[in-house]
């Protein structure tokens, strides 16, 4: 199982966090700057692709006339999310 299946959407954001503080400050050369930045732009599509993945999932359960009902959600905002 690669790495990045392995990764948490959780723990992908922490580390995403800790980049962005990283190129933020003033003590990184260019080169340390540009891999942070390489990093960075690979969790951000793992992020999203968690996220995809829990769209798909997402549901809620609605009462109606005594039944429970399950609907399919999108997440706000998420029309066209993702789509290339």
């Amino acid at each position: 199982m690669p790495v990045d299946e392995q990764l948490k959407f959780e723990t992908a954001l922490q580390q995403l966090e800790d980049i962005v503080r990283a190129l933020e400050g003033e003590g990184l050369t260019l080169e340390d700057a540009l891999t942070h930045y390489q990093e960075g732009i690979r969790l951000v599509r793992l992020c999203r692709q968690r996220l995809q993945e829990v769209e798909g999932k997402l549901q809620a359960l609605l009462v109606q006339e005594g039944e429970v009902v399950v609907k399919e959600m999108t997440l706000a905002g998420g029309e066209g999310y993702g789509a290339s």
